[in-house]
């Protein structure tokens, strides 16, 4: 099915991902709820466009993906994309605020991870959270004795 969707919001979750699409004039042309299994399928039967997610772990992943299918894809903090959000917060909101978020001029980008980059910064955390745990650790013992 194609849309002439110029700037798609993609908000991903757990299982249910939903698709915002406006053309460029503003309105709304796309509306798709679907499960992590159709996106790919989703994204590679559209006219490349401008895709936009909120940053978070996973969406590194997707925007990596879709990316391939031939969309310009960019991440944004999730805190910038807050500010569109009208109404009750609820998953087809946060993408009509994701791509509402696109159409500001002076919007910032989370620079996208590679697969590299988010196995060092997965170590990172790692290493962080076992430095913390061993601080603990050793201030029960002082305790104890």
């Amino acid at each position: 099915m194609q849309h002439n969707a110029a700037v798609i919001g993609l908000d991903i979750a757990k299982n249910v991902f939903q698709a915002v699409g406006k053309d460029e004039r503003g309105n709304e042309v796309l509306k798709r709820k679907m499960s992590q299994n159709q996106v790919l399928a989703f994204f590679a039967n559209l006219l490349a466009a401008k895709v936009d997610i909120e940053a978070c772990a996973t969406a590194h992943y997707w925007a990596r993906k879709i990316a391939k299918l031939g969309h310009e894809v960019r991440l944004i903090a999730g805190q910038h994309a807050e500010k569109y959000v009208s109404g009750n917060k609820n998953d087809h909101r946060d993408a009509q605020a994701i791509c509402e978020a696109h159409t500001q001029a002076d919007m910032r980008y989370v620079p996208l991870n590679t697969e590299m980059q988010q196995e060092l910064q997965m170590l990172h955390r790692i290493r962080q959270q076992l430095m913390t745990q061993r601080i603990a650790l050793i201030c029960q013992v002082r305790g104890l004795g």
